[in-house]
């Protein structure tokens, strides 16, 4: 993946600790050119929620050309894994999964449970439509969606491909 070597990328990463250096070897992006927000589970939840608010002025105010939005495949940085495991919060589950079933229908996924555990790359693959249909978004604005899987303490990157509804990927931007 080869980035212009003087525009800014932005990089919405999960919250664990030492992606840089790997997403600055992959993207060829240098370090004073990487703008970083991060979040648990690197998802955009509602496209006028707070993350896309930030990735918007990121982009206006940072000149950003190209998003990267990067999820890590790696059990220990399960956004809700052990969450929905706590006895105490059961009951609150229960409770909020027949709200969200009778009193919600616009509530995104059919139990808590499964919102708090979304696959790590169809959340990927959603944030990245996301912020490509978003109409604050700029066209030029290239998107595009990236895991980290850790295997025996290596790490590989894995481009997530794009949903049909997205803009597609040249061949010559995967390079």
């Amino acid at each position: 993946m080869n980035v212009n070597q003087n525009k800014k990328v932005l990089f919405l990463t999960d919250m664990e600790n030492g992606l840089e250096p790997i997403l600055q070897e992959v993207t060829n992006t240098p370090a004073e050119n990487m703008l970083t927000i991060q979040s648990y589970g690197a998802a955009i939840s509602h496209p006028y929620g707070e993350i896309m608010r930030s990735v918007i002025f990121a982009i206006y105010q940072e000149d950003v050309e190209e998003v990267f939005v990067v999820g890590t495949k790696d059990k220990r940085t399960s956004t809700g894994y052990g969450l929905t495991q706590l006895e105490t919060m059961k009951d609150k589950i229960q409770t909020l999964d027949y709200l969200f079933q009778h009193c919600k229908p616009e509530f995104l996924g059919g139990t808590v449970d499964e919102w708090l555990n979304e696959n790590n790359s169809g959340t990927i693959e959603k944030s990245v439509d996301i912020i490509r249909q978003h109409p604050l978004v700029p066209s030029y604005v290239k998107v595009r969606g990236l895991i980290v899987d850790h295997k025996d303490g290596e790490s590989s990157i894995v481009e997530v491909p794009s949903s049909k509804t997205g803009q597609a990927l040249p061949d010559h931007c995967l390079s």
